[in-house]
């Protein structure tokens, strides 16, 4: 079906232009974490907003007041528990994974890498990336809660205090 009434494209152009607006003004209430890197719950609700934004938009069945409540609701169940696994180290940890170090004092972890799911090659891109060609010279390469990969030198190393917390980490690892 090409084409059925230009009621249905002018409902689609009034209810997607109100729906955009009401999407805008849902996620600068939510707060930035909604926009920011993604932990995998941020990702799960960043595809359901754009999903349930879809289906505003092209299905006559749903009012736009259903689809800015369902929004709403999408939007403050991220808030929510963004608040509270920023209060709570229980709720984080069910939410969030823990950072792991993948290299440490210029030595793969290849358990960590089967762990998660990772190439050593993807891991000597990241490393490349940052200008260093000896992976002896690097301190540690972290894989960071959003899947972000992260290369501290040792030359940056410090004090390495940037790494408590990190999984398979030790203040005794540094160089």
């Amino acid at each position: 079906m090409w084409f059925e009434s230009w009621e249905q494209i002018l409902r689609v152009l009034i209810i997607g232009s109100v729906s955009y607006a009401a999407l805008v003004v849902v996620l600068r209430a939510s707060g930035k974490r909604t926009l920011g890197q993604l932990n995998a719950f941020d990702f799960i609700v960043t595809v359901a907003l754009g999903s349930t934004l879809a289906t505003i938009l092209l299905s006559a069945d749903v009012s736009f007041v259903e689809g800015f409540t369902a929004l709403a609701l999408l939007a403050s169940l991220q808030f929510i528990v963004a608040w509270l696994s920023a209060r709570w180290p229980r709720v984080r940890s069910i939410v969030t994974a823990k950072p792991v170090t993948l290299v440490i004092g210029g030595t793969l972890q290849h358990a960590q890498l089967r762990k998660n799911r990772l190439t050593e090659s993807e891991v000597l891109q990241a490393i490349r990336s940052t200008g260093s060609g000896d992976v002896a010279d690097i301190a540690a390469v972290v894989l960071e809660t959003n899947g972000t990969i992260s290369v501290i030198p040792n030359s940056r190393i410090g004090s390495g205090s940037a790494l408590d917390g990190v999984a398979n980490w030790h203040p005794h690892n540094t160089p």
